[in-house]
């Protein structure tokens, strides 16, 4: 990995950038507009969004906008929890398309694993699939035993399992899981929503590396074999971010940063939801 185009294969040879900008919480309008546009510019080619963040439209003027030809940009959104089923995530899909103003969505995931409907709500998404209408489909905050059930009836396997990932919660099991399927990790709140940025180890690393915590944290992400899709509405951030480059961490700092994992969510456990 050597610059923002630099890109994974996905298991159906979809080619994916391995850095995004994530733009949950971001406002409808200007806000996200700015932030797309700011990110495009510096060189990101990966925007996440969903149809829970309410700004799908925003993102979908953005890269309208951009002057960028739209085979260049990968774009994932994710069908809602209230969403779900078989005829509602189609309905769903396509309110998600108009709002983007995008004929073919690139990644298209189940947002959580919705007890009694993800089954189906994955059924819909083999037919979006097998249709064109999006290039990939995987998943979102599915843990192991939620993989498993979903294969047994699958036709297709998950490109993508797109979860909460970070040193502090780096889920072994899961991530080995992924990887024996030919499933590709996606991290959300790669940067531990800032929380952690003042960690002993974390500074330690960031001052003898002479990077930020937040880098650090998106190389360590990168070094994992782990897409990342970093949040920031901030121009000076959304390049810093991407500023990771022209470093490599060591082994022995890969594995001290590992010993971090104590199980740590920021967000809600998937075990909620089925």
């Amino acid at each position: 990995m050597n610059s923002l185009a630099d890109k994974t294969v996905l298991n159906n040879g979809v080619e994916m950038p391995w850095v995004g900008l994530g733009v949950y919480k971001v406002t409808e309008g200007d806000e996200v507009k700015a932030a797309v546009k700011s990110a495009l510019k510096i060189g990101y080619r990966s925007i996440d969004t969903a149809s829970f963040y309410g700004n799908e439209e925003g993102v979908g003027q953005a890269i309208a906008e951009s002057g960028i030809p739209r085979e260049e940009i990968f774009v994932t959104s994710k069908v809602w929890n209230d969403e779900q089923g078989y005829d509602e995530t189609l309905e769903a899909f396509e309110r998600s398309r108009q709002r983007l103003g995008l004929n073919v969505l690139d990644l298209y995931l189940i947002h959580w694993p919705v007890a009694h409907t993800y089954k189906e709500t994955w059924r819909a998404l083999e037919r979006l699939y097998t249709e064109g209408k999006v290039r990939a489909i995987g998943v979102s905050n599915f843990l192991k035993h939620h993989l498993e059930e979903l294969l047994d009836e699958a036709r297709i396997i998950p490109a993508v399992n797109q979860i909460e990932y970070h040193p502090w919660l780096t889920q072994p099991e899961l991530h080995r899981y992924c990887h024996d399927k030919g499933i590709q990790l996606e991290a959300w709140s790669p940067l531990a929503r800032g929380k952690k940025f003042d960690d002993p180890i974390l500074s330690q690393l960031a001052e003898k590396y002479d990077k930020t915590p937040a880098q650090i944290l998106l190389r360590w992400d990168l070094q994992q074999g782990v897409v990342t899709i970093p949040k920031s509405v901030t121009e000076s951030r959304i390049k810093e971010n991407a500023n990771l480059f022209d470093f490599q961490l060591s082994e022995e700092d890969m594995v001290l940063l590992n010993t971090c994992n104590c199980e740590l969510r920021f967000g809600k456990n998937p075990e909620i939801f089925g």
